[in-house]
């Protein structure tokens, strides 16, 4: 589902008004005035969406500071803080974003720090869920061969996890009684756990590098929840990423960040992939 369909970055000429128009900024301390100075020397300035919108390239491309720029213009929500200078304001007072339906329910962005944080997260609520399993364990032992009676409704709880811990065994009264055990997943798992608990139906999602801690076989499970997000749960996306897998769905736009000018591509045509395409062909006996 195409919601923003087309996206304006500062034109050149926009970018040479605001200093001359400041002029006493060129004699500042100030070591960048980012995001200004990026995208001309691209000469990239308009973005046309399709339901996946890619941008690829190497670290420094631009990939990121696009993902940001469009999030924050459209008010996205996001979770985790980014490097932000004072100039973001007035940059992104002369972009612009066009839409073609206003019926998404949700805007949001989903970067390698949400992730990250997920994981500090979840190794919390482990070490939470380790000293309540010591205390499961002390009370299933007491409760298995307790002749408890209850002697009026206030102790309803307290039957009911007796009688847990009489008809179950212990590791059964464990599973019962404590919430399901993150430790079960992989930080690989967890991550692809993570998206599809953030991501909704009729939403506009913006993912930064969303292959970080996913193995090339959850990358592939990606792909897949992301393709039935779009056709059935009326999703777009646009997203930063190196990966191959996420880089090959079908019908996504790609722009290429490397090159001058920024330019769409299919995703064979795009350097790194080429090069995985030659390493693989020159081993190509060793899968036989």
């Amino acid at each position: 589902m195409k919601y923003i369909s087309n996206f304006y970055l500062q034109s050149q000429i926009a970018e040479e008004a605001f200093f001359s128009y400041e002029p006493k900024l060129k004699l500042t301390c100030y070591d960048s005035f980012y995001p200004y100075g990026i995208f001309p020397k691209k000469e990239f300035q308009k973005i046309e969406f399709d339901d996946i919108t890619m941008f690829y390239g190497g670290n420094g491309s631009g990939k990121t500071t696009v993902l940001n720029v469009i999030a924050d213009k459209i008010g996205a929500e996001r979770n985790s803080p980014y490097n932000r200078s004072e100039f973001f304001e007035s940059y992104l007072s002369d972009c612009d974003a066009e839409f073609a339906s206003y019926e998404f329910q949700e805007k949001r962005i989903i970067t390698s720090d949400d992730i990250f944080d997920y994981m500090l997260d979840i190794r919390t609520i482990n070490e939470h869920i380790d000293k309540k399993r010591e205390e499961r364990l002390e009370e299933y032992a007491d409760l298995k061969y307790s002749s408890f009676r209850m002697e009026s409704l206030a102790q309803y709880d307290e039957l009911k996890l007796s009688n847990k811990a009489k008809f179950n065994t212990k590791s059964q009264y464990i599973r019962q009684t404590l919430m399901d055990n993150v430790r079960e997943y992989s930080n690989g798992e967890n991550a692809f756990r993570y998206f599809t608990q953030r991501i909704d139906r009729d939403g506009i999602y913006i993912l930064d590098e969303p292959e970080n801690s996913l193995s090339p076989e959850l990358q592939l499970e990606l792909v897949g929840f992301l393709k039935d997000s779009v056709r059935f749960y009326n999703c777009q996306f646009i997203i930063a990423t190196h990966s191959p897998f996420i880089l090959s769905m079908d019908s996504a736009r790609i722009y290429d960040m490397d090159s001058v000018p920024v330019r769409t591509r299919k995703w064979t045509e795009l350097k790194n992939m080429r090069a995985y395409y030659q390493l693989f062909s020159q081993k190509a006996d060793e899968f036989k």
